[in-house]
């Protein structure tokens, strides 16, 4: 049987009146990655902050590698690591400083302290700033230095909250390949977002969260299938025409049809099984309505399930919403 890394059981935590985690149940292989994801406020950091030993759970178990975070978290504070959404790096001290300053504090010697640094500037791309200050790096390179600062000990559970918030696409990507190299050498890591991308990219298992309650579970695939057998993206020569053909579409395919950021554009999920051939008559049946109705439309493509419209049909609304706890 593969090892559980993290598991927690009617997981709670309350601030005031809010319930910002409810009951969450989670089991964590050993080794891999599982994504977290839900919008913001739907209680993915105070989950970590718990699982770190930051925060004290109000109810419910946590326990990572069979050490319960709150009677043993001397016990866990040495297995894990955390990279929270904001750099926890000195800003006045270069990108080397800050690692030496670190692996010192860890127990390495000076010596060992500053070859593990060089090693994981190296690594990660950092070796020509490594002499600058870090208020001086970019927000991609500020990220690198402090995953870097979370595994100058080699973690047995790295968790990295929203690491790439904020984040232009390739320097997202620098960070997914760093994950990628952390978990192939044992590592398993909890990673929350709201990126649905992201999750999908990197994440062997994942757990959806709203309102503090995990929603569904399991892998990208089995989550996809969830919902149907795929969607029909339809863009429109009229946006003038978009709200009839969102009355024409939901009359033809019913729920699961929603307007995208495009003004001219609406995305329509389709029912049934997940056969090529029923999502191909389904959209048929679609576009003859749309243009026995008068509505033009300019392109359409069919196209499987994304993780944007498992967290649309699970919720109702985009896993982008700003939703912030009290």
């Amino acid at each position: 049987m593969t090892e559980v890394a993290i598991e927690t059981a009617g997981l709670v935590k309350t601030f005031g009146d809010n319930r910002a985690v409810d009951g969450i149940d989670l089991t964590v292989p050993a080794g891999s990655v599982y994504g977290v994801l839900g919008p913001n406020g739907a209680g993915k950091t105070t989950a970590v902050k718990m699982l770190a030993t930051l925060l004290r759970p109000d109810g419910g178990e946590a326990r990572v590698f069979g050490h319960d975070v709150v009677r043993e978290a001397d016990a866990v504070r040495a297995k894990v690591s955390l990279t929270g959404q904001y750099a926890s790096v000195d800003e006045d001290l270069t990108g080397s400083e800050n690692l030496v300053l670190i692996g010192r504090l860890l127990g390495h010697g000076k010596p060992a302290a500053r070859d593990r640094a060089s090693q994981l500037l190296a690594a990660f791309g950092l070796s020509d700033a490594a002499d600058r200050q870090v208020k001086n790096y970019s927000g991609g390179m500020r990220r690198r230095i402090d995953i870097a600062a979370s595994i100058l000990k080699t973690p047995d559970v790295l968790f990295l909250d929203e690491p790439t918030t904020g984040l232009d696409p390739r320097s997202r990507n620098q960070v997914w390949d760093i994950v990628r190299i952390i978990v192939a050498q044992g590592t398993t890591v909890l990673l929350t977002t709201q990126y649905l991308d992201e999750a999908d990219q990197l994440a062997s298992r994942i757990a959806v969260i709203d309102h503090g309650k995990v929603i569904a579970e399991g892998t990208p695939g089995e989550l996809k299938a969830s919902v149907g057998a795929g969607s029909i993206h339809v863009r429109l020569r009229d946006a003038a025409q978009r709200e009839s053909a969102l009355r024409v579409l939901s009359g033809v395919l019913g729920a699961g049809v929603h307007l995208d950021a495009d003004p001219v554009a609406l995305t329509a999920q389709l029912s049934g099984d997940d056969s090529d051939r029923e999502a191909a008559e389904q959209a048929s049946r679609a576009l003859a309505e749309l243009a026995g109705a008068g509505i033009v439309v300019d392109n359409f493509a069919l196209g499987q399930p994304t993780l944007d419209e498992v967290f649309l049909a699970l919720t109702d609304h985009p896993a982008t919403t700003e939703e912030v706890a009290a």
